[in-house]
């Protein structure tokens, strides 16, 4: 499994792709999300983490889904061998709760 920092960075490296591909600079996108440049340049640079609630506000600001945002989660890597593609990170198998009610 990767560490925080290389997924922090990974995500931030996303949302600067899907930035570009939208044609928009920092402080468009800043302003959309109203988030100040400079903590969206950290997000992007992987040395900020932001909540799932600035992470949403981040997906409407580029018009795509929170889905979208994390693709890159469940794309193969290049491996030593083509035959056999890693993943970063595995999906999550649905876990009951049922146990922790009262």
């Amino acid at each position: 499994m990767q560490n925080t920092g290389d997924t922090t960075r990974l995500f931030g490296q996303r949302i600067k792709t899907l930035r570009v591909q939208a044609g928009l600079t920092q402080m468009a996108l800043a302003s959309r999300c109203n988030l100040d440049r400079t903590y969206l340049s950290g997000i992007e640079r992987g040395v900020r983490n932001p909540t799932l609630e600035i992470i949403s506000i981040i997906a409407a600001g580029l018009g795509t889904s929170l889905a979208a945002l994390f693709d890159y989660l469940f794309s193969p890597i290049v491996s030593c061998s083509p035959s056999t593609p890693r993943f970063p990170l595995q999906p999550l198998s649905l876990v009951s709760f049922k146990h922790l009610a009262n």
